[in-house]
């Protein structure tokens, strides 16, 4: 892992111990239970209830928890969890009767909530979009860790001539001291967090320390972006070449739908312009494949999605090996950048003198540009170059955002009838398609007819929006070109609540509540909080009889050998998850699933002797943990980070993990009585009805979204929300 990748893991390893917590309590209440019922001698329904009171307070702190975290910051939340997580311990342990446990484990569920909503959020914002899904994997491994670690204790206890259930669930306080410690010595605040509250000083610091490299002005420039919700988009098409090779002898700006990007060297610059004709590109037009589309019920979204990914190899960062990297537009002005002082106490300086030029750059702007520098005349002078492939983008810098996408920013003026000037002022994300061709291979038109006659050059495809931070009210005050406001005024506009509205946004919740309620009804947490009890109904001790062992305490050995099985299907999950993706992973791990449990279902049914039997329901549930854990386990968590804008980012989040939650009191406080009533192949294959259910979503709601930057994926949800509305 690059030097550039090291701060932004540290920090999530940091992160994740709160997950590592979280999965030890999951462990140790399902060992802890056995003796707990015994002791304070509690029918099922109370049994039922001390489990899910965690999950009762986890739900209840959901409801604010992203609210939250979007007022008072992501940084905050976790402090406060660390501390949930460390009075919950101490209380525990001290516990005289089943109503103050339920009070400590309603603590411990606040703090469970508060990991759960905001930690796979707090990594997305803070991880380079190459290694995003690698490291928001690693709450799975910490968790099913500290599950291992958490059975490895309850076996030993169980050893004891008195087992001492307080002494297992008190544990707890002693790693929450570390996580506490982390998080307030060494966790900084996220990025783009900071960035929504106008702390751009702050941010800016904290982004030089998460990619150890002071040039972050490009993923600046696209954190900004990110406040904007709603918006029209478009997708365009474009090639791209040397300055020399697109219209040789043409002043730069005599067109103006083209691109000027400048290169990472004084001199170099390229031209993107935009195509008129048919492309030799898979999806000829982007807007008709998600018109035509070839799966009856597939949604737009994920047509849209899967023709960026499939002109790409599986690199596994989504980098391109032919776009060059443009650089930064700041340095056009470099002593001029102002993101120094635009920090929250500098809003009052944007009023007149924060309106963009229209005389130089060639049609580009930088919106952390200020009019006094983008009017200088500070362009740099174009170097011919025989070659267009060269300077192969290795690193995230300048205006290159990740995942292959570049940032540019566009203004167009006309004068109308009336002798006023009037303007355009557009966004453009733009992306290579991973296709370098020559003229002669070529059946794009350009307007004018003026492309390269020899020579290479790149196609590619843009997402065309209205900047951020670009205001209309502002504009109409000025002659001279776009008019900016300053992040915080853009993060302000409006009730969060009503951003719900938005088509993308809207279009983003269906698919995340939906991953999450069927991933809860898959019955995961019902086989990891009664894990040693369907052992035991399935006879599992007569597996481990000649080692002596009591049945609970086969069962808790048996536990803790799945949940050490399950860490390298995990490292296999990580390892994956930027190169595969997530959806492959998904549509690959479910149907294992399902044979499992049809399989599990089919050994209680059928009678091949107890140790057959007790065999057989041991591997079915070892093979439903660990191809669960690969797939199914991190990613809708992983998803839900990533498809909804900054803005309301924790509120989203929170709502998907609030229905996650209420899912799992239900599968948790359910499970006692459907062991009792309908056995374990009646919940089993339940399971399987879900699972079958769950491949069939993912396969038509859910997009690929590996190695893109967060604010791309939101456009993404964003234009396909508007097709899928044309479609109906």
């Amino acid at each position: 892992m690059g030097e550039k990748m090291r701060g932004a893991a540290l920090v999530a390893i940091a992160a994740t111990i709160g997950n590592f917590l979280q999965g030890w309590d999951n462990a140790t209440i399902a060992g802890a239970i056995v003796y707990i019922k015994k002791d304070l001698d509690l029918g099922a329904s109370l049994e039922g209830l001390v489990v899910a009171m965690s999950l009762i307070g986890a739900t209840a702190i959901t409801t604010c928890s992203g609210p939250l975290s979007d007022w008072l910051g992501r940084r905050p939340m976790l402090i406060i969890s660390s501390m949930l997580y460390f009075v919950s311990g101490l209380v525990m342990l001290w516990s005289p009767n089943v109503y103050v446990l339920c009070v400590a484990r309603l603590l411990d569920g606040f703090g469970i909530g508060i990991v759960v909503t905001l930690v796979p959020l707090y990594i997305s914002e803070t991880a380079p979009s190459e290694i995003r899904g690698l490291l928001n994997t690693l709450p799975q491994l910490t968790g099913s860790g500290g599950m291992f670690l958490s059975y490895c204790m309850v076996f030993g206890v169980s050893l004891m001539d008195s087992p001492s259930w307080r002494l297992m669930l008190g544990i707890l306080s002693i790693p929450s001291l570390l996580y506490f410690s982390l998080m307030v010595f060494f966790l900084p605040e996220s990025p783009r967090w900071l960035v929504s509250k106008g702390k751009m000083l702050e941010a800016k610091q904290v982004l030089q320390r998460l990619r150890g490299r002071e040039d972050v002005s490009g993923e600046m420039a696209l954190l900004v972006e990110g406040l904007g919700i709603g918006g029209e988009t478009s997708i365009q098409e474009y090639i791209i070449a040397p300055a020399d090779e697109l219209g040789e002898g043409q002043e730069p700006s005599a067109d103006k739908d083209e691109i000027r990007l400048y290169g990472p060297q004084e001199g170099l610059s390229w031209v993107a312009k935009p195509v008129t004709g048919q492309s030799i590109l898979g999806p000829a037009s982007r807007q008709e494949s998600t018109v035509n589309q070839t799966v009856p019920l597939m949604d737009p979204v994920v047509t849209l999605f899967g023709s960026v990914h499939e002109k790409l190899p599986e690199t596994g960062s989504n980098r391109s090996t032919h776009f060059m990297n443009f650089g930064s537009v700041f340095s056009t002005a470099e002593s001029h950048v102002r993101n120094e002082r635009w920090d929250e106490e500098s809003v009052q300086w944007e009023g007149e003198d924060y309106a963009a030029g229209s005389d130089s750059d060639h049609n580009l702007r930088s919106p952390l540009v200020s009019h006094q520098s983008a009017s200088s005349g500070s362009t740099p002078s174009v170097r011919h170059h025989s070659t267009l492939v060269q300077d192969v983008v290795e690193s995230v810098g300048g205006t290159g955002i990740g995942g292959g996408w570049q940032l540019a920013w566009k203004w167009s003026e006309t004068e109308g009838e009336d002798g006023k000037k009037e303007g355009e002022f557009k966004r453009i994300y733009l992306h290579e398609e991973g296709i370098v061709i020559s003229r002669r291979e070529s059946r794009v038109s350009l307007p004018g007819n003026d492309m390269p006659a020899e020579g290479e050059f790149i196609q590619g495809a843009a997402l065309v929006s209205q900047p951020a931070l670009y205001s209309k009210e502002l504009k109409d005050h000025s002659s001279v070109g776009p008019a900016m406001v300053h992040p915080v005024e853009t993060a302000s506009k409006g009730p969060i609540w009503a951003a719900l509205l938005d088509p993308g946004v809207k279009h983003a919740l269906v698919v995340g509540v939906g991953i999450q309620i069927l991933q809860q009804l898959s019955g995961i947490n019902g086989v990891l909080n009664y894990t040693p009890q369907i052992l035991g109904e399935a006879g599992v001790e007569v597996l481990l009889a000649n080692l002596g062992l009591s049945s609970n305490s086969a069962s808790f050995l048996i536990c803790a050998i799945a949940t050490l099985l399950m860490l390298p299907c995990i490292g296999v999950a990580m390892k994956l998850m930027d190169i595969s993706g997530r959806r492959r992973l998904l549509l690959t791990t479910i149907p294992v699933i399902i044979v499992s449990l049809i399989i599990l279902v089919l050994s209680v049914i059928v009678k091949l002797g107890t140790v057959v039997n007790a065999a057989i329901s041991t591997a079915c549930v070892m093979v439903y943990l660990c191809f669960f854990v690969m797939g199914y386990g991190p990613i809708p968590n992983i998803l839900c980070s990533e498809i909804f804008p900054t803005r309301v980012r924790g509120l989203c989040i929170a709502i998907c993990v609030l229905v996650a939650w209420i899912g799992d009191i239900v599968i948790s406080y359910t499970m006692p009585v459907m062991l009792s009533s309908i056995g374990l192949a009646g919940i089993f294959g339940i399971y399987a009805v879900v699972c079958l259910i769950s491949w069939v979503f993912v396969f038509l709601k859910v997009p690929e979204t590996k190695g893109m930057p967060l604010e791309v994926i939101t456009e993404f949800f964003a234009v396909g929300a508007r097709q899928a509305t044309k479609n109906e």
